[in-house]
């Protein structure tokens, strides 16, 4: 093995003389990756370690990676279509099949672009940043920025509930707003899924998963790696175009899958049959406007689909803009619903008023005829007026004293869920469906009321001495904010570990208005060290720096 900058396991410089492993920490520093690969240690550009293979796709392996200059670990991905290469030279050069050739280049070429353009907006609010983009072995190679954290999907196993409408728009945010900055430079990501969602330790949700057409593409000339549930219609056929429209689908949903708890059912089958309830049908606090919303963004037929990531964002956040977007077209059915049912019911009355009319008519003289049609015209008026009913407003009233047992309420069905709430007195109703005002068309309305459980109150754990991943699947479970900072290690703490926090073990606060700070030991500075030789309870964990689901027990 040639000498290597920096051990591709803890950083440190590798000397001479090491014998097949570090000398610091002590990890193997023999090949393992698997045939065809890069081998561990392999330098690129004269400033990259090729590290340990992680995984592969259809258009390229990736490696986990060390960046000499700047000594941080990084992620190295090397273009490498399973289905064009012929495997790789004694030199290391790619080889493309025989009869391939122009078409290695040309799928080559399409690489190096998304890359580049990455690189030129990278980095921004909510994308992973692509360091450096560079060719050598006939092939191409981007570098891409690696964080501690779990990805959404990670994350969403370990909680307990499903996310509200505002965690959920809270969370995908700054994804959506870097997928907006992807369409205003021409790009369309076509891998938006929880498995491509970071959720760094400090820091926003980051998209990563960056792939070419081919790859997001059924049918073209690359193994083509689509995310079933995520994935529009249109990327299941190479004869179809995708759009920003692909990427308002995914964001839809993944929306979908964080309140309801369900992955939405796949493009192909829904084509066939289209069996997919709506959030609202799984998950009644979801509000109406933003149920529909969803669904709009996740329609089957791109034309008919919300175009934009802005419009999305917008219509999720604002019923009121929602509402408007909805009345410019087909999107909002219920309107259409309700406008028909009230022709309905108006139609009925003046059927009635006429029948009215000519009953109180008959056997009178005509004088006194026309005074009583007057007088009951009068009255009938009113009486239309009054049978117009809309759904009373319930939101901030007590369930118990003020709704329950009161008759004006009783020709209504109340259906009553429960939910946390820091702002809304416990007992109190949070919201409703359907809204206040909204007009009444069936006999047997009923009114869903989420009710305010008070703040949700939750113990601290006791973290002191567990590893930062251990730590953060605790905080998850418990449905704790927190925020993890790195402080200076003299050589007194296990590295990665927890330190203190600045809320202390059994304290009950409420998880919805408390950030809790997380203190997490930093490397070892040997400088202040007593003894240098490594503990094994101290070996940095390389894997630990990009897997979530590498850690030690507490």
């Amino acid at each position: 093995m040639s000498q290597l900058p920096l051990c591709p396991h803890c950083l440190e410089p590798v000397r001479s003389g090491y014998h097949g492993s570090c000398p610091n920490c002590g990890k193997s520093l023999e090949n393992h990756n698997p045939e065809g690969a890069l081998p561990l240690g392999t330098q690129l550009g004269g400033h990259y370690t090729v590290g340990e293979y992680q995984s592969a796709d259809g258009d390229g392996l990736c490696y986990r990676g060390v960046d000499n200059d700047e000594r941080r670990f990084v992620l190295i991905k090397e273009y490498f279509p399973v289905t064009l290469c012929n495997g790789r030279s004694p030199d290391g050069d790619l080889m493309p099949k025989e009869g391939r050739e122009v078409l290695f280049k040309t799928s080559r070429m399409d690489f190096k672009d998304l890359y580049d353009d990455l690189h030129r907006i990278t980095p921004a609010t909510g994308l992973s940043q692509i360091l450096d983009v560079m060719e050598e072995n006939n092939t191409v190679y981007a570098v891409e920025e690696t964080e501690k954290g779990m990805t959404l999907t990670h994350y969403l196993k370990l909680r307990a509930r499903t996310l509200t409408p505002v965690e959920a728009r809270t969370l995908l945010q700054p994804v959506m707003e870097g997928v907006a900055l992807l369409h205003k430079a021409g790009l369309i990501h076509r891998g938006i899924c929880p498995d491509n969602i970071l959720l760094p330790i400090d820091g926003a949700a980051r998209l990563t998963g960056y792939g070419t057409l081919a790859l997001r593409t059924a049918g073209s000339e690359l193994k083509s790696q689509l995310y079933p549930g995520y994935a529009a219609p249109e990327q299941y056929s190479a004869a179809e175009f995708s759009g920003r429209y692909t990427d308002v689908y995914a964001l839809a949903a993944v929306t979908y899958r964080l309140v309801t708890g369900q992955v939405p059912v796949a493009a192909p089958q829904r084509k066939v049959r289209d069996s997919m309830e709506n959030a609202h049908s799984l998950e009644s606090g979801v509000p109406t406007y933003f149920s529909q919303v969803l669904t709009c963004a996740m329609r089957l037929d791109p034309a008919k689909r919300m175009q934009t990531v802005p419009e999305l964002m917008s219509a999720l956040t604002d019923p009121t803009v929602a509402n408007a977007m909805f009345e410019k077209g087909e999107n909002q059915v219920s309107t259409k619903k309700i406008l028909a049912a009230s022709m309905v019911v108006i139609f009925v009355l003046v059927v009635l008023l006429l029948w009215s009319l000519l009953k109180g008519g008959k056997g009178s003289d005509t004088k006194p005829a026309v005074s009583s049609a007057a007088s009951t015209g009068t009255s009938a008026s009113s009486t239309t007026n009054s049978d117009v009913e809309v759904y009373p407003d319930l939101v901030g009233k007590n369930y118990k004293t003020d709704i329950k047992n009161n008759t004006l309420y009783t020709h209504y069905r109340i259906a009553m869920t429960e939910d946390f709430s820091s702002t809304v007195p416990e007992g109190c109703v949070i919201r409703q469906e359907p809204v206040a005002g909204t007009l009444v068309t069936e006999q047997a309305p009923t009114i869903q009321l989420v009710v305010s459980k008070g703040p949700m109150l939750v113990e601290m754990p006791d973290i002191i001495g567990w590893t930062q991943n251990n730590a953060s699947k605790k905080l998850d479970e418990s449905g704790i904010n927190y925020s993890m900072q790195i402080i200076e290690n003299d050589g007194q703490y296990a590295e990665n570990c927890v330190v203190k926090c600045d809320v202390s073990k059994g304290t009950k606060f409420d998880a919805d208005e408390t950030v809790v700070t997380v203190y997490i030991a930093g490397a070892r500075n040997d400088a202040f060290a007593v003894d240098s030789s490594p503990t094994p309870s101290e070996q940095p964990n390389w894997a630990d720096s990009t897997d979530p689901a590498a850690t030690a027990a507490p």
